[in-house]
């Protein structure tokens, strides 16, 4: 089995989502012996956001700048890695009530038509099905489904919703929200999520 472990975080040692997705794929590799893990790291090597140029290129046309060659190689790349995945682990924190630009580029370059999803008369269709995605959430405030502002999460509503896209239903977030209002309830926060993560492997 190969596992694709994804953290987007520009925090660094300081990440609530980046320590938590390190506890889930720590936990799914006892779950799953011999597990392959490949990370990639969009905070410190970020993915580039689409541009025109990319389109052209993606449409059959010549990428002739070197610069776009190779961010077109990378872009490949990312997208074989997620394709290769039987399970995806995601570090998303919430920037501005959504996910940080470096998850989002990354995702552009998965959503690929023919790849993980195609058109048909029908509707769209998801290509990725059969993966299993585990979301590490973290949140300064709380905006779950019975508070005043659960409006404003366009984190993992996107997130859901774009894996869905792609065909994946099993996805599963662990969330750490609260975490900005003090350090008694980050703490509290990190410990409910580490009990979720525990269950992972029981």
């Amino acid at each position: 089995m190969k596992l694709l472990h994804v953290d987007s975080s520009i925090l660094g040692p300081g990440s609530v989502s980046r320590q938590l997705s390190a506890e889930i794929v720590a936990a799914e590799s006892r779950l799953h012996p011999g597990l392959e893990v490949v990370y990639r790291d969009l905070g410190r090597e970020p993915v580039g956001h689409l541009s025109g140029a990319h389109l052209t290129a993606a449409q059959g046309g010549a990428a002739e700048a070197l610069p776009l060659r190779q961010d077109v190689a990378a872009g490949q790349a990312a997208l074989e890695e997620f394709l290769a995945a039987d399970i995806v682990v995601v570090g998303a924190p919430m920037y501005n009530f959504a996910i940080p630009s470096q998850l989002k580029a990354w995702i552009d370059r998965l959503a690929v038509a023919g790849k993980t999803f195609r058109y048909t008369d029908k509707g769209s269709e998801g290509l990725a099905g059969g993966k299993k995605v585990i979301v590490a959430s973290s949140r300064g405030g709380f905006y779950g489904p019975q508070t005043p502002i659960a409006f404003l999460d366009h984190q993992e509503t996107y997130l859901r919703n774009i894996f869905g896209f792609f065909g994946i239903t099993d996805v599963t977030f662990i969330r750490a929200e609260g975490v900005a209002l003090g350090p008694d309830q980050r703490a509290k926060s990190i410990q409910a999520a580490q009990s979720t993560i525990a269950g992972l492997a029981a």
